[in-house]
């Protein structure tokens, strides 16, 4: 097996423990066992404020293993760069992708001291293929993309996965950039896969739960609307059935309610 690690001498990372943070919230919502009080104080608030933020939290994560099931099985991708990673959880990017094509690489990126502590279970893959984790932040796409390029080839098609992290970056000029730098990086048959908070179906309930957690966690989130989420596929073509509720694109059961979530895939 082959696996980087850019995290080697930065271990034990510091770790605030009186604040919530986005990530260990988001563990506990999804099951997980690495939160501490203060997460699931704020994380039990939220859902007595939005009942559905928790299925909004394991249909982010289904949408996650649906398409890279399609990127790898059907659009033929064997290059990842996944950034906001959050807390391993069963069924990562890379242990979707190879298992399905055992060459697949996959960088992990992520800001959180948290999922810096846990990034060796994010770099345990394939002998084949290989895994790699960058401690950056996506305000920085050019550190990303400079320390990527140690793991991937970009002049292959890469698929950029950014599940649940650009409602993080406040500034609307700032996030389009960011996105439309990543995408300048990789060339024609790369892909993105998004999703993205907003407040469709329950609007008040949303709006609130959004500024509980900007008063008592980190870092903060800003709503936008499926039509601004739409936006950061400008330029490219977007696979069907487009910009919809997570629960809504492609999705292995019929019947399923929609969330407040909205994703979409787009091919370059």
């Amino acid at each position: 097996m082959t696996t980087d690690n850019s995290t080697t001498d930065r271990w034990p990372p510091e770790i605030d423990t009186t604040v919530a943070h986005s990530a260990r919230v988001w563990n506990y919502w999804l099951g997980g066992k690495d939160h501490y009080a203060v997460d699931r104080e704020v994380g039990d608030r939220l859902s007595r404020i939005n009942p559905d933020i928790a299925l909004t939290a394991r249909a982010d994560r289904a949408f996650l293993h649906r398409s890279v099931r399609h990127l790898v099985a059907e659009a033929g991708v064997r290059q990842f760069l996944d950034i906001g990673t959050g807390l391993p959880t069963a069924g990562n990017t890379h242990e979707i992708a190879q298992a399905l094509a055992p060459e697949t690489r996959v960088v992990y990126v992520d800001n959180d001291p948290v999922v810096l502590a846990h990034a060796k279970a994010l770099l345990v893959g394939t002998p084949e293929g290989r895994t790699n984790y960058i401690q950056a932040d996506l305000h920085d796409p050019d550190t990303i993309l400079g320390a990527a390029a140690d793991t991937l080839d970009f002049t292959r098609p890469i698929a950029i996965m950014l599940l649940g992290i650009l409602h993080f970056v406040n500034d609307d000029d700032e996030a389009y950039g960011i996105v439309k730098r990543l995408l300048d990086a990789v060339p024609s048959g790369s892909h993105l896969a998004l999703v993205h908070i907003t407040a469709f179906f329950n609007p008040e309930a949303k709006r609130e739960e959004v500024r509980h957690w900007n008063e008592h966690g980190t870092p903060k989130l800003t709503i936008r609307t499926p039509e601004q989420i739409g936006r950061f596929f400008d330029g490219l073509e977007i696979l069907p059935p487009g910009v919809v509720s997570t629960t809504r694109w492609r999705p292995d059961i019929d019947d399923v309610p929609e969330v407040d979530g909205f994703c979409g895939v787009g091919r370059k």
